[in-house]
């Protein structure tokens, strides 16, 4: 682990450096391109910053959802590999139809509105409303 520049301050440097040098003195599909560069880099600096947290609350909203509680694992491999699986084991009770009606499938929307809101929150923020 290094001390100084953090991945962060990285990460925040080289988009920066694109978004007020390369952008402006490049034309055409250049410019498009740097413009997608620039908003990746955006990406993953919201994707690092927020990510352990949404993991977690996603894990705990998951563990109600499903009943059936995990603590949440220490890896992040592990933690993705998890959410995926335990995301699958939802949508195969979606498509049982065990969320077609009642208190479940209350939950199951909340569970999933705020999950597509988290993702959002990173992937776009602008269309997240707060």
């Amino acid at each position: 682990m290094q001390d100084r520049p953090t991945y962060t301050e990285l990460l925040e440097a080289v988009q920066q450096f694109i978004e007020t040098d390369a952008i402006p003195a490049l034309d055409g599909p250049k410019k498009f391109h740097a413009r997608v560069a620039a908003n990746v880099l955006a990406i993953i600096r919201r994707e690092l910053a927020h990510q352990d947290a949404q993991w977690r609350a996603e894990w705990d909203r998951l563990n109600d959802v499903l009943q059936a509680p995990e603590p949440l694992p220490v890896d992040h491999g592990t933690i993705a590999r998890r959410l995926r699986e335990r995301t699958e084991q939802l949508c195969e009770r979606i498509r049982r139809g065990d969320a077609d009606s009642g208190s479940w499938r209350v939950a199951v929307l909340a569970h999933l509105r705020q999950t597509v809101t988290e993702k959002l929150a990173v992937a776009s923020p602008k269309f997240v409303q707060r």
